[in-house]
This record gives structure tokens, sequence and C-alpha cells, in this order.
């Protein structure tokens, strides 16, 4: 095959085309009186807040668990997991149940406690720059981009970073692991 017969396979299916040109569903909630956003695809239900089970030896960003249907699923604190004190619990507060991808590219299930719910937004593809290199309030590596929605930005997360259980399990066997601090 000749240099002149080589198609670049996005602009060849237009399957692929489309979706690099038609707006993505983002659902967009508040946090601290930020605005930040997950992908649609990945986010499985919105449950009213209630208690949680509290497991000892966790992470600050591990709220606790709940039992949803029968499983077992851990519920997250995006405030802490950002190193910020986390959000009092309102009438408003709920926890959005999503569906991450783990190392092994496993699926799992795990709730992330929000103080409110706003909407479904479209946001297209020229909507959205890059993470910003320094001067976000958290890790570059948890921000998917900056959405531009009517003037104002949304911080777009990525939910297989920062919701990855393989490094909040890290995280709790970090303490486990240290070796103790002698001071003279």
């Amino acid at each position: 095959m000749s240099a002149l017969t080589t198609v670049n396979s996005v602009s060849a299916n237009p399957a692929a085309r489309l979706a690099h040109t038609e707006p993505a569903q983002y659902l967009t909630f508040m946090l601290a009186g930020e605005t930040f956003a997950l992908g649609i695809l990945a986010v499985k239900e919105i449950i009213e807040y209630h208690s949680l089970t509290v497991v000892p030896m966790m992470p600050d960003c591990v709220r606790g668990v709940i039992n949803l249907r029968g499983a077992v699923v851990p519920v997250m604190d995006l405030l802490a997991r950002f190193g910020r004190p986390s959000s009092e619990v309102t009438k408003r507060t709920c926890v959005v149940i999503v569906e991450v991808q783990t190392a092994e590219q496993e699926s799992q299930v795990v709730g992330v406690v929000v103080d409110a719910v706003n909407e479904v937004l479209d946001i297209g593809p020229t909507d959205i720059e890059p993470a910003p290199a320094f001067g976000a309030r958290i890790r570059t590596d948890f921000i998917q981009g900056m959405g531009k929605v009517k003037g104002k930005f949304v911080i777009l997360l990525n939910a297989n970073h920062v919701l990855s259980l393989d490094e909040i399990t890290q995280l709790a066997q970090a303490p486990a692991q240290a070796s103790p601090v002698v001071i003279n």
C-alpha cells in the first residue's frame, strides 16, 4: 500500500469523526461553592444522602460505605480527596453513584458525596480547555479539562483518576507500612 492510500482513521470513519465534534453530556454538581462535572456515561444514579457505615482505618477521603441493593459501595468525600475540609451535610447533599475502571480494567462502583446536583449539560469539544498546569486547587491529573459554559468555567473531573480505588487503597496502607520515627 502506498503512502497516498494511507488514510487517517478518524477522518475515514464517520462515527469517529462525529465523536470528536459532538458535544458530550456532563452531570454538574456543587462542592464548597465550586461547580464540578462528571461525564454522564460514568454516572449510574443519584441517591439521597443517608447515614453511612464508617469503616475503621480508611483514608480521610472515604466517608464510609452504603448498602446499594445488596452491594457494598464505598462513598468518597471529594473535598477531602482534594485536601480540603469536608462540607456540612444539608438537605441538598446527595450521593452520586459512579462507575470507574480499576487498573485491571474492571468496573468498580463508587459513591461521591456532593453538596448539590445542578443539571446535565452538553459541552462541545471546542468549549473544553486543557487542565491548567498550575494554580488549580486540586491535582491536575484529576482534571479532564475546563468546560466553558455561559461564560464561566466548570471543572470536568477525570472519574477514573480522582476516584481511583487502587490509589486510595495505597493511601490507606501507607500509614500501616511506614516505619516508626524515633525522636531523641
